[in-house]
């Protein structure tokens, strides 16, 4: 099966629509498939990160979803003789869609809060939570939904870790802090500075490669010696979750991966598609949600963090909650759903 995927990076709208689309990539390679990707924006992490995946990449000078856009995507899919266009992005809507599908494509349309008008492609994919068949009553007769966490894309890294059992230790120590593969805004400053107040822990403080502010971190994470350490696009994010006692994280795609580990989290939201995600994870009590990066203090953080880490029973019961949502198998099940049309 040949895929071609239309999804884009940059500082600002960070780099989770990618980083899904590299894990359903991963699943295309390791049944013989090929994986090609479109791109009109990226990063240097991003474009390291997919030479690694041996993913073809195709620039595109255009406005991303721009008729431009259009015709070029549609020329380089007839070229690889893709099998399904895959669309990631907030920019592209109900035109995107339906001038994909009146060319002749099979079109896979990933989405997390119903962002399009209507819905064009034959099939919509929202991993998430809070995903609600109702949130896409626009959409044509044809078009089939995939909703829910049994469908999450999670990269190759977590397979070895399917059904692996979380100890949890009588008091917890060890924080994971993970903001996506951007955080242009810096949240990860101020977690820092609340875990600094915490006598006694750990912290591995993971930034994507497209983190602006990695040399103040580092300053920063150095002021607390031995206790914390922060690394930059890491390979074994499987590894330092499974280390981990909680995590200090944003409401992106991170999220599954950590329910996958049984990893306790405490959720800040980093931008408005994120909001939805960390409520309904809290209103399942699978995770709490500390609020917006832009309104959450590092007094609170310290406080809420300091209470999970005494609370055997706490982490216990968040453990068990998150870790019902994901089984590790969603890209296998997308990708079957894909080869049965």
């Amino acid at each position: 099966m040949n895929l071609l995927f239309r999804t884009d990076a940059s500082l600002t709208m960070g780099t989770g629509h990618v980083m899904r689309c590299i894990a359903l990539a991963q699943a295309c390679q390791d049944a013989g498939g090929r994986a090609v990707f479109v791109m009109a924006e990226s990063t240097p992490g991003i474009q390291a990160k997919l030479a690694e995946e041996s993913c073809e990449v195709f620039s595109i000078a255009c406005v991303a979803a721009s008729q431009d856009d259009l015709l070029q995507t549609d020329a380089l899919a007839r070229k690889g003789r893709a099998d399904w266009v895959v669309v990631d992005g907030y920019r592209f809507g109900a035109d995107y869609q339906r001038v994909l599908k009146a060319a002749g494509f099979k079109v896979l349309f990933l989405d997390d809060y119903g962002h399009a008008s209507h819905y064009f492609a034959d099939l919509v994919l929202n991993q998430n939570a809070q995903a609600e068949e109702d949130t896409y009553s626009a959409r044509e007769r044809y078009t089939q939904l995939l909703l829910g966490p049994e469908y999450c894309l999670l990269r190759r890294e977590f397979k070895r870790w399917r059904g692996w059992n979380r100890e949890i230790a009588p008091v917890g120590r060890k924080v994971l802090v993970t903001m996506g593969g951007s955080d242009p805004d810096n949240v990860t400053e101020i977690v820092i500075a609340a875990l600094q107040r915490l006598p006694n822990i750990e912290a591995t403080v993971v930034v994507g490669g497209s983190n602006p502010h990695f040399d103040r971190l580092q300053r920063l994470a150095s002021q607390s010696g031995q206790r914390f350490r922060l690394l930059r696009s890491v390979a074994n994010m499987a590894e330092l979750m499974a280390w981990a006692d909680v995590a200090a994280s944003g409401a992106g795609s991170t999220c599954w991966e950590m329910c996958l580990l049984h990893l306790p989290m405490l959720l800040i939201d980093l931008a408005d598609n994120q909001k939805p995600i960390a409520g309904a994870l809290d209103k399942l009590s699978a995770a709490i949600h500390l609020g917006a990066g832009d309104h959450v203090t590092a007094d609170d953080i310290a406080k809420r963090v300091g209470n999970v880490l005494s609370s055997e029973g706490e982490r216990a019961a968040l453990s068990e909650r998150c870790g019902r949502l994901v089984d590790g198998r969603g890209s296998e099940r997308v990708l079957g759903e894909l080869s049965r049309r």
